[in-house]
């Protein structure tokens, strides 16, 4: 893995790459809270692709500078900071989760610089009237999305006993305990490997504190700052219909309402078990769109 630092308005931003360093670029938006931890999986197929694959830490997240009230359509100067730094003159993307929408927001900023854009697992506009966003969602997400709503002096206190358990638990506890959050598909998942990468994502990414992930919540409890009718690439949704943390009608409205390219919603995932399975999928059809 090489890592960067990239400096933009006065911020500076921490990048990761991975993959085949001379392959097409792919840039990922990590989930809410997370950092760029690429997992190896991931990795290995990028490099199996000759994909270039790259990630960036959110303003807030690990070792990236925060940006104090900013929307979701914000992280286009960022996208666009780290491109021009890296030398990557066009790009696709995917993000997953709380990335989703930034994922779809750097595509409506870039135009034809992103050539197609995968969200895996993401939340859907709280604001959106034919869309109740806490349907089906697991009661903590409920609390975090209805706190993130009242305001940051709501959120932060709601948010800091977690990133100050994230950071004093023992690793191996934290990952043992990841099955009373997760459904079956989920901990089946967690237990094959990929809760130590979540965990080790989180850390990474609150290892500053929580200014990231309030900020990310903030971000996402209000209108995101471009609308969805901008998004003129391909786009393809992948969701896990056991999703209980962000239940599978967020997919379908995304889906039908940028009248997405490629559909995929699998009876057997969860949240996390889209990440470990599909993600292959994404890099193919990602890579048609170039």
């Amino acid at each position: 893995m090489r890592e960067h630092t990239v400096d933009t308005d006065g911020r500076h931003l921490r990048v990761v790459e991975d993959g085949d360093p001379a392959g097409r670029a792919v840039l990922v938006q990590h989930g809410t809270p997370g950092a760029p931890l690429l997992w190896p999986a991931w990795v290995a197929d990028a490099r199996s692709r000759g994909i270039r694959l790259v990630g960036f830490a959110r303003p807030g997240y690990a070792g990236s500078t925060r940006q104090p009230g900013r929307s979701v359509v914000d992280t286009v100067g960022d996208c666009t900071a780290v491109a021009d730094a890296l030398g990557i003159d066009r790009f696709a993307t995917w993000g997953v989760s709380g990335g989703g929408p930034h994922a779809l927001a750097c595509a409506a900023g870039l135009g034809d610089r992103v050539t197609a854009v995968a969200v895996l697992g993401g939340l859907g506009p709280v604001d959106a009237p034919d869309l109740v966003a806490t349907d089906g969602m697991r009661e903590d997400n409920v609390a975090e999305l209805t706190a993130a709503g009242q305001g940051e002096q709501v959120l932060r206190p709601m948010l800091e006993p977690t990133a100050t358990a994230m950071a004093t638990v023992d690793r191996a506890e934290l990952i043992a305990g990841l099955d009373d959050f997760l459904d079956p598909s989920d901990a089946q998942v967690a237990r094959a490997g990929f809760g130590g990468a979540l965990v080790d994502g989180i850390r990474d990414g609150l290892r500053s504190g929580v200014d990231g992930w309030v900020d990310d919540d903030l971000a996402l409890a209000r209108p995101w700052g471009f609308a969805l009718s901008t998004v003129g690439q391909p786009v393809g949704v992948w969701h896990g219909l056991r999703d209980a943390m962000v239940p599978v009608e967020h997919g379908r409205w995304l889906a039908d309402t940028v009248k997405a390219d490629h559909v995929a919603l699998s009876a057997s995932d969860g949240h996390l078990a889209v990440l470990a399975h599909r993600v292959p999928d994404v890099h193919a059809w990602l890579l048609a769109s170039f």
